[in-house]
């Protein structure tokens, strides 16, 4: 019994994984606003009611590849985060950097899917709560490198003074992600956050032609203003 439930699963799986293929071949032709069941199933020789099984809406489908999306990106910049290693000066800066860094990449090789999450909001769906977790991986990151090294003294505390209303939002926040960082240093990370997906969907989606040639320097160079904006710096 337990050797034909493994089967079934293994199969289930698979045909999951085909279905949600077939999605986004779908959505790089024809865009998420027209991403159809039918057609997926056409697709792939299923019958309608067969993959219903599987996804019973268009939303749980879109909901399954927007997930997928936010993960995928989030794994890449939290694996890119961990894999810098140095002098612990010099650290924070470069571990921003490789976070952004990743971002872009991964938004430049799966440029439909990036739009799926960031680009313009499909029309008739809205996102279940179940996409929070999975959207917030890559800001975490970013916090993550900036909580490490207030923790380790390399932080230096941006002098501005802030409306209260935006403190209030700053501390709420930093309460709900359990992170303690000054208010004025959460409402930069947020901006920077913000910038960072902001510089990524200009070029993405065909903003910077015509404007910016050197493209990976001008992001770099972006990327380091962010970092100095938190209260991240490099050694002189």
């Amino acid at each position: 019994m337990t050797a034909i439930r493994g089967a079934r699963e293994r199969a289930r799986s698979e045909i999951t994984a085909a279905i949600k293929d077939e999605a986004r071949r779908q959505l790089a032709a024809e865009g998420a606003a027209k991403l159809s069941l039918r057609a997926v199933a056409r697709e792939l020789g299923m019958a309608s009611s067969a993959l219903y099984r599987y996804f019973p809406s268009r939303d749980d489908l879109l909901t399954a590849l927007i997930v997928d999306a936010y993960n995928a990106v989030g794994e890449a910049a939290e694996a890119a985060r961990d894999a810098v290693t140095g002098p612990d000066t010099k650290r924070p800066v470069a571990r921003w950097s490789a976070v952004c860094a990743a971002v872009r990449t991964w938004a430049l090789a799966h440029p439909h899917e990036y739009a799926l999450i960031y680009g313009s909001p499909v029309p008739g769906y809205t996102a279940p709560r179940t996409t929070t977790g999975p959207a917030s991986r890559v800001g975490l990151a970013l916090i993550g490198v900036v909580r490490d090294a207030y923790a380790a003294g390399a932080l230096k505390e941006p002098a501005e003074s802030l409306p209260d209303a935006v403190v209030g939002d700053a501390f709420t926040l930093g309460a709900e992600l359990g992170v303690e960082l000054p208010g004025v240093v959460l409402t930069r990370l947020v901006g920077a956050w913000a910038q960072l997906f902001g510089l990524v969907s200009f070029e993405v989606f065909g903003q910077f032609n015509g404007v910016i040639a050197a493209r990976t320097e001008f992001f770099e160079q972006a990327v380091h203003q962010l970092a100095r904006s938190v209260g991240l710096a490099a050694p002189r």
